[in-house]
């Protein structure tokens, strides 16, 4: 089992940067690779389809949402990514100054197709991208 473990600080309280990535229907206006998302819905059970700036789409179920811990977990249940069995979580946490936040992003998946180095590195390039557009948004 692969897994990618990554955070980013921002200069900007844990309930706004939450404001933006906690609600699973709006994951395209934070992160840059994804060009649409239909949602049908924002509680567990949920589905979104994704579809990418190329034309691929990918489609992830909400598997557990916890907005007072500003979090949540979601998988894959259809992509056309070199990978099965993918599992993530998001996390917003307080940073240590009480001024900043963290945001964590983390999964397990099996590489399928690929070799494993070559998937963690595309999750990898997908998770910094939208890291990015928060740093952009937030600055930092």
């Amino acid at each position: 089992m692969a897994k990618v473990s990554m955070r980013q600080s921002l200069p900007a309280s844990a309930n706004d940067v939450w404001g933006t990535v906690g609600t699973f229907s709006t994951i395209n206006t934070w992160l840059p690779p994804i060009a649409s998302c239909q949602a049908d819905g924002d509680t567990v059970g949920s589905m979104r389809r994704l579809t990418t700036g190329d034309g691929a789409v990918v489609m992830e179920r909400l598997d557990s949402s916890d907005a007072g811990a500003r979090t949540y977990s979601y998988s894959i249940t259809d992509s056309p990514l070199p990978l099965s069995g993918y599992s993530a979580t998001i996390r917003v946490a307080e940073g240590g100054d009480g001024s900043s936040a963290e945001v964590h992003w983390t999964s397990e998946f099996e590489p399928d197709g690929a070799p494993e180095a070559d998937v963690v590195a595309i999750i990898e390039g997908i998770y910094q991208a939208g890291f990015d557009a928060l740093k952009e948004k937030f600055g930092g």
